[in-house]
Protein backbone atom coordinates (compact mmCIF):
# COMPACT_ATOMS: atom_id res chain seq x y z
CA UNK A 1 0.00 0.00 0.00
CA UNK A 2 1.33 3.41 -1.02
CA UNK A 3 0.23 7.01 -0.58
CA UNK A 4 0.88 9.05 -3.74
CA UNK A 5 0.46 12.82 -4.13
CA UNK A 6 -1.02 14.61 -7.12
CA UNK A 7 2.33 14.73 -8.92
CA UNK A 8 2.90 10.98 -8.67
CA UNK A 9 5.44 11.12 -5.83
CA UNK A 10 5.31 8.39 -3.19
CA UNK A 11 4.72 9.84 0.31
CA UNK A 12 4.22 6.61 2.24
CA UNK A 13 4.96 2.89 1.69
CA UNK A 14 4.12 0.00 4.01
CA UNK A 15 6.45 -2.89 4.72
CA UNK A 16 4.96 -5.10 2.03
CA UNK A 17 6.82 -3.01 -0.52
CA UNK A 18 9.89 -5.08 0.43
CA UNK A 19 8.15 -8.33 -0.52
CA UNK A 20 6.75 -6.93 -3.77
CA UNK A 21 9.52 -4.66 -5.07
CA UNK A 22 12.62 -5.43 -2.94
CA UNK A 23 12.84 -1.84 -1.65
CA UNK A 24 12.81 -0.79 1.97
CA UNK A 25 9.93 1.62 2.59
CA UNK A 26 12.28 4.54 3.11
CA UNK A 27 13.97 3.71 -0.20
CA UNK A 28 10.91 4.64 -2.24
CA UNK A 29 9.47 7.55 -0.25
CA UNK A 30 10.03 10.72 -2.26
CA UNK A 31 10.50 8.75 -5.48
CA UNK A 32 8.24 8.84 -8.53
CA UNK A 33 5.57 6.18 -8.84
CA UNK A 34 7.06 5.46 -12.23
CA UNK A 35 10.07 3.89 -10.53
CA UNK A 36 7.87 1.01 -9.38
CA UNK A 37 5.22 0.99 -12.10
CA UNK A 38 6.65 2.59 -15.25
CA UNK A 39 3.43 2.33 -17.24
CA UNK A 40 1.38 4.45 -14.90
CA UNK A 41 3.46 7.58 -15.48
CA UNK A 42 3.75 7.43 -19.27
CA UNK A 43 1.86 9.70 -21.58
CA UNK A 44 -1.32 8.57 -23.30
CA UNK A 45 -4.44 7.09 -21.83
CA UNK A 46 -4.82 4.47 -19.16
CA UNK A 47 -7.45 1.76 -18.99
CA UNK A 48 -10.05 4.37 -18.08
CA UNK A 49 -9.20 6.72 -20.92
CA UNK A 50 -7.62 9.26 -18.53
CA UNK A 51 -4.46 11.11 -19.54
CA UNK A 52 -1.04 10.71 -17.94
CA UNK A 53 1.10 13.48 -16.39
CA UNK A 54 0.06 16.83 -17.87
CA UNK A 55 2.21 19.77 -18.85
CA UNK A 56 2.21 21.07 -15.26
CA UNK A 57 3.64 17.81 -13.95
CA UNK A 58 0.41 17.04 -12.17
CA UNK A 59 -0.60 13.37 -12.05
CA UNK A 60 -4.38 13.35 -11.62
CA UNK A 61 -5.11 9.83 -12.89
CA UNK A 62 -6.24 6.58 -11.33
CA UNK A 63 -4.13 4.00 -13.17
CA UNK A 64 -6.10 0.83 -12.57
CA UNK A 65 -6.03 -2.67 -14.04
CA UNK A 66 -3.26 -5.10 -14.95
CA UNK A 67 0.19 -3.49 -15.16
CA UNK A 68 3.86 -4.46 -14.89
CA UNK A 69 5.92 -3.77 -11.76
CA UNK A 70 9.70 -3.29 -11.70
CA UNK A 71 11.70 -4.55 -8.73
CA UNK A 72 14.85 -3.03 -7.35
CA UNK A 73 16.95 -5.68 -9.15
CA UNK A 74 15.33 -4.78 -12.49
CA UNK A 75 13.12 -7.86 -12.82
CA UNK A 76 9.48 -7.34 -13.67
CA UNK A 77 6.23 -9.01 -12.62
CA UNK A 78 2.52 -8.60 -13.38
CA UNK A 79 0.52 -6.61 -10.87
CA UNK A 80 -2.93 -5.25 -10.32
CA UNK A 81 -3.25 -1.70 -8.99
CA UNK A 82 -6.16 0.44 -7.87
CA UNK A 83 -6.18 4.12 -6.83
CA UNK A 84 -8.59 5.72 -4.39
CA UNK A 85 -8.56 9.44 -3.41
CA UNK A 86 -8.12 10.50 0.21
CA UNK A 87 -10.19 13.66 0.45
CA UNK A 88 -10.49 16.31 -2.24
CA UNK A 89 -8.08 18.93 -0.90
CA UNK A 90 -4.50 17.83 -1.65
CA UNK A 91 -5.11 15.18 -4.36
CA UNK A 92 -3.44 12.42 -2.37
CA UNK A 93 -4.36 8.89 -3.43
CA UNK A 94 -3.91 5.50 -1.82
CA UNK A 95 -2.52 2.88 -4.22
CA UNK A 96 -3.24 -0.75 -3.46
CA UNK A 97 -0.95 -3.10 -5.36
CA UNK A 98 -1.31 -6.86 -5.68
CA UNK A 99 1.15 -9.33 -7.18
CA UNK A 100 -0.83 -11.37 -9.74
CA UNK A 101 2.04 -13.54 -10.97
CA UNK A 102 0.38 -16.75 -9.85
CA UNK A 103 -3.01 -15.75 -11.23
CA UNK A 104 -1.43 -14.82 -14.55
CA UNK A 105 0.40 -18.14 -14.62
CA UNK A 106 -2.86 -19.98 -13.99
CA UNK A 107 -4.65 -17.98 -16.70
CA UNK A 108 -1.90 -18.79 -19.19
CA UNK A 109 -2.07 -22.46 -18.16
CA UNK A 110 -5.85 -22.45 -18.65
CA UNK A 111 -5.50 -20.96 -22.13
CA UNK A 112 -2.82 -23.52 -23.00
CA UNK A 113 -4.97 -26.36 -21.61
CA UNK A 114 -7.94 -25.15 -23.65
CA UNK A 115 -5.80 -25.07 -26.78
CA UNK A 116 -4.49 -28.58 -26.01
CA UNK A 117 -8.07 -29.78 -25.50
CA UNK A 118 -9.13 -28.22 -28.79
CA UNK A 119 -6.24 -29.94 -30.57
CA UNK A 120 -7.11 -33.23 -28.86
CA UNK A 121 -10.75 -32.94 -29.91
CA UNK A 122 -9.69 -32.12 -33.45
CA UNK A 123 -7.40 -35.15 -33.43
CA UNK A 124 -10.21 -37.29 -32.07
CA UNK A 125 -12.53 -36.05 -34.79
CA UNK A 126 -9.93 -36.91 -37.43
CA UNK A 127 -9.48 -40.34 -35.85
CA UNK A 128 -13.21 -41.03 -35.88
CA UNK A 129 -13.54 -39.82 -39.45
CA UNK A 130 -11.00 -42.42 -40.57
CA UNK A 131 -11.66 -45.13 -37.99
CA UNK A 132 -15.32 -45.54 -38.91
CA UNK A 133 -14.16 -46.43 -42.40
CA UNK A 134 -10.56 -47.64 -42.28
CA UNK A 135 -10.69 -49.86 -39.19
CA UNK A 136 -13.68 -51.69 -40.61
CA UNK A 137 -11.97 -52.39 -43.93
CA UNK A 138 -9.86 -55.40 -42.85
CA UNK A 139 -12.84 -56.85 -40.97
CA UNK A 140 -14.93 -56.40 -44.10
CA UNK A 141 -12.26 -58.18 -46.14
CA UNK A 142 -12.23 -61.13 -43.72
CA UNK A 143 -16.03 -61.40 -43.79
CA UNK A 144 -16.08 -61.50 -47.59
CA UNK A 145 -13.23 -64.00 -47.81
CA UNK A 146 -15.08 -66.20 -45.32
CA UNK A 147 -18.09 -66.12 -47.64
CA UNK A 148 -15.94 -67.05 -50.64
CA UNK A 149 -14.39 -70.02 -48.83
CA UNK A 150 -17.80 -71.28 -47.79
CA UNK A 151 -18.67 -71.54 -51.47
CA UNK A 152 -15.47 -73.30 -52.53
CA UNK A 153 -14.51 -75.53 -49.58
CA UNK A 154 -16.65 -78.58 -48.74
CA UNK A 155 -14.44 -80.64 -46.40
CA UNK A 156 -16.15 -81.05 -42.96
CA UNK A 157 -13.04 -80.01 -41.04
CA UNK A 158 -12.66 -76.88 -43.13
CA UNK A 159 -16.34 -76.04 -42.69
CA UNK A 160 -15.99 -76.22 -38.90
CA UNK A 161 -12.95 -73.92 -39.11
CA UNK A 162 -14.92 -71.46 -41.23
CA UNK A 163 -17.74 -71.48 -38.67
CA UNK A 164 -15.29 -70.56 -35.92
CA UNK A 165 -13.69 -67.95 -38.16
CA UNK A 166 -17.10 -66.38 -38.79
CA UNK A 167 -17.76 -66.21 -35.04
CA UNK A 168 -14.39 -64.53 -34.47
CA UNK A 169 -15.09 -62.00 -37.23
CA UNK A 170 -18.47 -61.24 -35.67
CA UNK A 171 -16.84 -60.70 -32.27
CA UNK A 172 -14.24 -58.36 -33.79
CA UNK A 173 -16.98 -56.41 -35.53
CA UNK A 174 -19.08 -56.01 -32.39
CA UNK A 175 -16.11 -54.86 -30.31
CA UNK A 176 -15.01 -52.38 -32.98
CA UNK A 177 -18.51 -50.94 -33.28
CA UNK A 178 -18.81 -50.59 -29.51
CA UNK A 179 -15.43 -48.86 -29.13
CA UNK A 180 -16.22 -46.48 -31.97
CA UNK A 181 -19.61 -45.70 -30.45
CA UNK A 182 -17.96 -44.82 -27.12
CA UNK A 183 -15.32 -42.67 -28.85
CA UNK A 184 -17.97 -40.79 -30.81
CA UNK A 185 -20.01 -40.14 -27.68
CA UNK A 186 -16.97 -38.90 -25.73
CA UNK A 187 -15.84 -36.57 -28.52
CA UNK A 188 -19.26 -35.03 -29.05
CA UNK A 189 -19.52 -36.17 -32.65
CA UNK A 190 -23.03 -37.57 -32.11
CA UNK A 191 -25.66 -34.83 -32.05
CA UNK A 192 -29.22 -35.77 -31.03
CA UNK A 193 -32.01 -35.03 -33.50
CA UNK A 194 -35.14 -34.69 -31.41
CA UNK A 195 -38.53 -35.52 -32.87
CA UNK A 196 -41.85 -37.13 -31.94
CA UNK A 197 -42.11 -40.83 -32.78
CA UNK A 198 -44.19 -43.88 -31.94
CA UNK A 199 -42.83 -46.36 -29.40
CA UNK A 200 -44.53 -49.17 -31.35
CA UNK A 201 -42.22 -48.60 -34.33
CA UNK A 202 -39.16 -49.14 -32.14
CA UNK A 203 -40.74 -52.19 -30.48
CA UNK A 204 -41.48 -53.74 -33.89
CA UNK A 205 -37.89 -53.24 -35.02
CA UNK A 206 -36.50 -54.78 -31.82
CA UNK A 207 -38.88 -57.72 -32.11
CA UNK A 208 -37.79 -58.34 -35.68
CA UNK A 209 -34.10 -58.07 -34.79
CA UNK A 210 -34.00 -60.19 -31.63
CA UNK A 211 -36.85 -62.72 -31.89
CA UNK A 212 -34.74 -65.39 -33.60
CA UNK A 213 -31.81 -64.86 -31.23
CA UNK A 214 -34.08 -65.28 -28.20
CA UNK A 215 -35.70 -68.33 -29.75
CA UNK A 216 -32.30 -69.95 -30.34
CA UNK A 217 -31.73 -69.81 -26.57
CA UNK A 218 -35.16 -71.19 -25.80
CA UNK A 219 -36.42 -67.78 -24.64
CA UNK A 220 -39.53 -65.79 -25.49
CA UNK A 221 -39.29 -62.15 -26.55
CA UNK A 222 -42.57 -60.32 -26.02
CA UNK A 223 -43.18 -56.66 -26.94
CA UNK A 224 -46.45 -55.36 -25.53
CA UNK A 225 -48.76 -53.15 -27.57
CA UNK A 226 -47.94 -49.47 -27.04
CA UNK A 227 -49.82 -46.51 -28.50
CA UNK A 228 -47.67 -43.81 -26.89
CA UNK A 229 -45.53 -41.27 -28.70
CA UNK A 230 -42.32 -39.90 -27.17
CA UNK A 231 -40.05 -36.96 -27.93
CA UNK A 232 -36.36 -37.74 -28.35
CA UNK A 233 -33.90 -39.00 -30.94
CA UNK A 234 -35.50 -42.21 -32.32
CA UNK A 235 -32.27 -43.82 -33.55
CA UNK A 236 -30.42 -43.18 -30.28
CA UNK A 237 -33.36 -44.37 -28.17
CA UNK A 238 -33.51 -47.50 -30.32
CA UNK A 239 -29.78 -48.01 -29.73
CA UNK A 240 -30.31 -47.75 -25.96
CA UNK A 241 -33.12 -50.33 -26.03
CA UNK A 242 -31.20 -52.55 -28.46
CA UNK A 243 -28.29 -52.77 -26.02
CA UNK A 244 -30.65 -53.42 -23.10
CA UNK A 245 -32.48 -56.21 -24.96
CA UNK A 246 -29.19 -57.79 -26.11
CA UNK A 247 -27.95 -57.68 -22.51
CA UNK A 248 -31.18 -59.24 -21.23
CA UNK A 249 -30.93 -62.13 -23.69
CA UNK A 250 -27.27 -62.67 -22.80
CA UNK A 251 -27.96 -63.01 -19.06
CA UNK A 252 -31.24 -64.97 -19.26
CA UNK A 253 -31.02 -68.76 -19.31
CA UNK A 254 -34.74 -69.53 -19.28
CA UNK A 255 -38.02 -67.67 -19.32
CA UNK A 256 -38.65 -64.46 -21.26
CA UNK A 257 -37.64 -60.90 -22.10
CA UNK A 258 -40.47 -58.39 -22.11
CA UNK A 259 -40.76 -54.87 -23.55
CA UNK A 260 -43.52 -52.67 -22.19
CA UNK A 261 -44.41 -48.99 -21.87
CA UNK A 262 -46.20 -47.19 -19.03
CA UNK A 263 -47.73 -43.73 -19.35
CA UNK A 264 -47.04 -41.42 -16.40
CA UNK A 265 -48.38 -37.85 -16.76
CA UNK A 266 -45.96 -36.09 -19.13
CA UNK A 267 -43.61 -39.08 -19.24
CA UNK A 268 -43.53 -42.46 -20.92
CA UNK A 269 -41.62 -45.21 -19.12
CA UNK A 270 -40.22 -47.93 -21.38
CA UNK A 271 -39.14 -51.05 -19.53
CA UNK A 272 -36.97 -54.01 -20.52
CA UNK A 273 -37.66 -56.89 -18.13
CA UNK A 274 -36.04 -60.31 -18.00
CA UNK A 275 -36.11 -63.48 -15.93
CA UNK A 276 -32.34 -63.74 -15.95
CA UNK A 277 -29.64 -64.29 -13.36
CA UNK A 278 -30.13 -60.89 -11.74
CA UNK A 279 -27.55 -58.47 -10.37
CA UNK A 280 -26.32 -58.44 -6.76
CA UNK A 281 -27.12 -55.15 -4.99
CA UNK A 282 -23.44 -54.46 -4.28
CA UNK A 283 -22.61 -54.70 -8.01
CA UNK A 284 -25.35 -52.43 -9.41
CA UNK A 285 -23.08 -49.39 -9.14
CA UNK A 286 -20.48 -50.99 -11.44
CA UNK A 287 -22.60 -52.36 -14.28
CA UNK A 288 -22.19 -49.20 -16.40
CA UNK A 289 -18.37 -49.32 -16.24
CA UNK A 290 -16.48 -50.26 -19.39
CA UNK A 291 -15.54 -53.94 -19.68
CA UNK A 292 -17.32 -54.80 -16.44
CA UNK A 293 -19.49 -57.92 -16.42
CA UNK A 294 -21.38 -59.24 -13.43
CA UNK A 295 -19.71 -62.33 -11.99
CA UNK A 296 -16.96 -62.43 -14.63
CA UNK A 297 -13.33 -62.19 -13.53
CA UNK A 298 -11.04 -59.84 -15.43
CA UNK A 299 -9.01 -62.64 -17.02
CA UNK A 300 -11.92 -65.06 -17.53
CA UNK A 301 -13.50 -66.06 -20.81
CA UNK A 302 -16.20 -63.55 -21.71
CA UNK A 303 -19.52 -63.62 -23.50
CA UNK A 304 -19.37 -60.09 -24.90
CA UNK A 305 -17.19 -57.19 -23.82
CA UNK A 306 -19.06 -55.34 -21.09
CA UNK A 307 -19.49 -52.22 -23.24
CA UNK A 308 -23.22 -52.28 -23.97
CA UNK A 309 -24.35 -50.69 -20.70
CA UNK A 310 -21.51 -48.17 -20.82
CA UNK A 311 -22.83 -47.00 -24.19
CA UNK A 312 -26.36 -46.95 -22.77
CA UNK A 313 -25.29 -44.69 -19.91
CA UNK A 314 -23.57 -42.24 -22.26
CA UNK A 315 -26.58 -42.11 -24.57
CA UNK A 316 -28.94 -41.55 -21.62
CA UNK A 317 -26.81 -38.61 -20.49
CA UNK A 318 -26.57 -37.22 -24.02
CA UNK A 319 -30.37 -37.30 -24.37
CA UNK A 320 -30.89 -35.97 -20.83
CA UNK A 321 -33.07 -38.95 -19.93
CA UNK A 322 -33.39 -41.04 -16.80
CA UNK A 323 -32.61 -44.74 -16.49
CA UNK A 324 -33.45 -46.83 -13.42
CA UNK A 325 -32.39 -50.40 -12.63
CA UNK A 326 -34.15 -52.92 -10.41
CA UNK A 327 -32.80 -56.42 -9.97
CA UNK A 328 -33.01 -59.47 -7.75
CA UNK A 329 -30.52 -62.31 -7.92
CA UNK A 330 -32.08 -65.42 -9.42
CA UNK A 331 -35.28 -63.65 -10.47
CA UNK A 332 -34.25 -61.13 -13.10
CA UNK A 333 -33.75 -57.44 -13.82
CA UNK A 334 -35.77 -54.46 -15.03
CA UNK A 335 -34.29 -51.43 -16.81
CA UNK A 336 -36.69 -48.47 -16.98
CA UNK A 337 -36.10 -45.58 -19.38
CA UNK A 338 -38.11 -42.39 -18.88
CA UNK A 339 -38.83 -40.22 -21.94
CA UNK A 340 -40.93 -37.08 -22.39
CA UNK A 341 -44.28 -37.65 -24.06
CA UNK A 342 -44.55 -36.70 -27.72
CA UNK A 343 -47.30 -35.45 -29.98
CA UNK A 344 -49.04 -38.22 -31.97
CA UNK A 345 -48.20 -38.07 -35.65
CA UNK A 346 -50.38 -38.89 -38.63
CA UNK A 347 -50.40 -42.61 -39.26
CA UNK A 348 -47.98 -43.64 -41.99
CA UNK A 349 -48.66 -46.46 -44.43
CA UNK A 350 -48.01 -49.85 -42.92
CA UNK A 351 -44.66 -51.23 -43.98
CA UNK A 352 -43.94 -54.93 -43.91
CA UNK A 353 -40.79 -55.24 -41.88
CA UNK A 354 -40.43 -58.98 -42.36
CA UNK A 355 -37.54 -60.01 -44.54
CA UNK A 356 -38.63 -61.28 -47.91
CA UNK A 357 -37.26 -64.59 -49.04
CA UNK A 358 -34.25 -63.93 -51.20
CA UNK A 359 -34.99 -64.82 -54.81
CA UNK A 360 -32.71 -67.16 -56.67
CA UNK A 361 -29.78 -65.58 -58.54
CA UNK A 362 -30.50 -64.53 -62.09
CA UNK A 363 -29.18 -66.90 -64.71
CA UNK A 364 -28.20 -64.19 -67.22
CA UNK A 365 -25.22 -63.11 -65.09
CA UNK A 366 -26.03 -59.50 -64.16
CA UNK A 367 -23.35 -56.89 -64.81
CA UNK A 368 -22.06 -55.33 -61.60
CA UNK A 369 -19.84 -52.25 -61.38
CA UNK A 370 -17.91 -52.26 -58.10
CA UNK A 371 -16.36 -48.98 -56.84
CA UNK A 372 -14.04 -49.47 -53.85
CA UNK A 373 -10.74 -47.69 -53.12
CA UNK A 374 -9.36 -50.28 -50.68
CA UNK A 375 -7.61 -52.91 -52.79
CA UNK A 376 -8.13 -55.79 -50.32
CA UNK A 377 -11.86 -55.13 -49.93
CA UNK A 378 -12.22 -54.55 -53.67
CA UNK A 379 -10.57 -57.84 -54.57
CA UNK A 380 -12.47 -59.82 -51.92
CA UNK A 381 -15.80 -58.36 -53.07
CA UNK A 382 -14.95 -59.00 -56.73
CA UNK A 383 -14.06 -62.63 -55.98
CA UNK A 384 -17.26 -63.18 -54.00
CA UNK A 385 -19.46 -61.75 -56.75
CA UNK A 386 -17.63 -63.76 -59.42
CA UNK A 387 -18.08 -66.98 -57.45
CA UNK A 388 -21.79 -66.15 -57.15
CA UNK A 389 -22.06 -65.78 -60.92
CA UNK A 390 -22.04 -62.02 -61.48
CA UNK A 391 -20.00 -60.31 -64.18
CA UNK A 392 -17.94 -57.83 -62.20
CA UNK A 393 -15.93 -54.79 -63.22
CA UNK A 394 -14.01 -53.31 -60.30
CA UNK A 395 -12.69 -49.72 -60.17
CA UNK A 396 -11.47 -47.47 -57.38
CA UNK A 397 -12.72 -43.94 -58.15
CA UNK A 398 -15.49 -41.82 -59.63
CA UNK A 399 -13.44 -41.05 -62.73
CA UNK A 400 -12.75 -44.74 -63.41
CA UNK A 401 -16.44 -45.53 -62.90
CA UNK A 402 -17.43 -42.89 -65.46
CA UNK A 403 -14.75 -44.12 -67.85
CA UNK A 404 -16.13 -47.66 -67.56
CA UNK A 405 -19.65 -46.37 -68.29
CA UNK A 406 -18.41 -44.46 -71.37
CA UNK A 407 -16.39 -47.35 -72.79
CA UNK A 408 -18.42 -50.43 -71.84
CA UNK A 409 -21.93 -49.09 -71.52
CA UNK A 410 -24.66 -50.72 -69.48
CA UNK A 411 -24.54 -51.71 -65.83
CA UNK A 412 -27.27 -53.72 -64.09
CA UNK A 413 -26.15 -52.89 -60.58
CA UNK A 414 -23.72 -50.49 -58.94
CA UNK A 415 -22.00 -51.42 -55.66
CA UNK A 416 -19.98 -48.59 -54.13
CA UNK A 417 -18.25 -47.73 -50.90
CA UNK A 418 -19.39 -44.48 -49.25
CA UNK A 419 -15.96 -43.02 -48.40
CA UNK A 420 -13.56 -43.10 -51.36
CA UNK A 421 -10.12 -41.58 -51.89
CA UNK A 422 -9.55 -37.84 -52.34
CA UNK A 423 -12.72 -37.00 -50.44
CA UNK A 424 -15.03 -38.59 -53.02
CA UNK A 425 -18.31 -40.05 -51.82
CA UNK A 426 -20.25 -43.05 -53.06
CA UNK A 427 -23.31 -40.82 -53.32
CA UNK A 428 -21.45 -38.77 -55.93
CA UNK A 429 -20.69 -41.95 -57.88
CA UNK A 430 -24.35 -42.97 -57.81
CA UNK A 431 -25.53 -39.53 -58.95
CA UNK A 432 -22.96 -39.29 -61.77
CA UNK A 433 -23.69 -42.77 -63.14
CA UNK A 434 -27.44 -42.26 -62.94
CA UNK A 435 -27.07 -39.05 -64.90
CA UNK A 436 -25.30 -41.01 -67.62
CA UNK A 437 -27.05 -44.40 -67.47
CA UNK A 438 -30.50 -43.46 -66.21
CA UNK A 439 -32.15 -42.53 -62.92
CA UNK A 440 -33.38 -46.09 -62.36
CA UNK A 441 -29.86 -47.52 -62.00
CA UNK A 442 -29.93 -49.81 -58.96
CA UNK A 443 -27.22 -49.25 -56.40
CA UNK A 444 -25.92 -50.61 -53.12
CA UNK A 445 -24.08 -48.17 -50.84
CA UNK A 446 -21.76 -49.85 -48.32
CA UNK A 447 -20.57 -47.70 -45.46
CA UNK A 448 -18.97 -47.66 -42.05
CA UNK A 449 -20.21 -44.11 -41.53
CA UNK A 450 -22.99 -43.65 -38.97
CA UNK A 451 -23.17 -39.87 -39.29
CA UNK A 452 -26.20 -37.72 -39.99
CA UNK A 453 -25.20 -37.57 -43.66
CA UNK A 454 -26.10 -41.26 -44.00
CA UNK A 455 -29.27 -40.97 -41.92
CA UNK A 456 -30.49 -38.08 -44.06
CA UNK A 457 -30.18 -39.86 -47.41
CA UNK A 458 -33.47 -39.47 -49.29
CA UNK A 459 -35.75 -42.50 -49.63
CA UNK A 460 -34.88 -44.21 -52.89
CA UNK A 461 -36.55 -47.42 -54.13
CA UNK A 462 -33.50 -48.19 -56.29
CA UNK A 463 -30.95 -47.78 -53.46
CA UNK A 464 -29.97 -50.02 -50.56
CA UNK A 465 -27.63 -48.91 -47.77
CA UNK A 466 -25.77 -51.41 -45.61
CA UNK A 467 -23.17 -50.99 -42.87
CA UNK A 468 -19.69 -52.45 -42.66
CA UNK A 469 -18.67 -55.05 -41.95
CA UNK A 470 -21.40 -56.76 -43.95
CA UNK A 471 -21.44 -60.55 -44.11
CA UNK A 472 -21.15 -62.20 -47.51
CA UNK A 473 -24.59 -63.82 -47.24
CA UNK A 474 -26.21 -60.52 -46.29
CA UNK A 475 -24.58 -58.67 -49.18
CA UNK A 476 -25.57 -61.31 -51.73
CA UNK A 477 -29.15 -61.45 -50.42
CA UNK A 478 -29.32 -57.66 -50.71
CA UNK A 479 -28.13 -57.77 -54.32
CA UNK A 480 -30.65 -60.46 -55.25
CA UNK A 481 -33.48 -58.56 -53.58
CA UNK A 482 -32.58 -55.31 -55.36
CA UNK A 483 -32.23 -56.95 -58.77
CA UNK A 484 -35.56 -58.72 -58.34
CA UNK A 485 -37.41 -55.59 -57.22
Amino acid sequence: MLLVDDSGVIRFANRQVVALFGYLPEGVIGKSMGQLVPQCCRGGSNAHGEKGVDERGVWPIRAEGNLIGRREDGTEFPLEMTFSPIGDADGTHVAVIRNVTERTRVEIAIVAAREDADRANLGKSRFLATASHDLRQPVQTLALLNGILRRTVVEPGATDALDQQEQAIGAMSRLLNALLDISKLESGVIKPEQTDFAVAVVFNELRREFASLAESKGLTLHAEECVDFVHSDPSLVEQILRNLVANAIKYTRQGCIRLRCLHEQALVRIEVLDTGVGIPADQLRYIFDEFYQVGVATNASRDGFGLGLSIVQRLVRLLNLRLEVRSEVGKGSAFSLELPSGVPQAASPCVDVQRRAAPEPRTDRPRVLLVEDDSAVREATRMLLNVEGYRVSAVCSLEEALQHARQKGGVDLLVTDYHLSEGEKGTQVIAALRERLGASLKAVLITGDTSCAIKELPRDPHLRVTSKPVKAEELLALLRELLAA
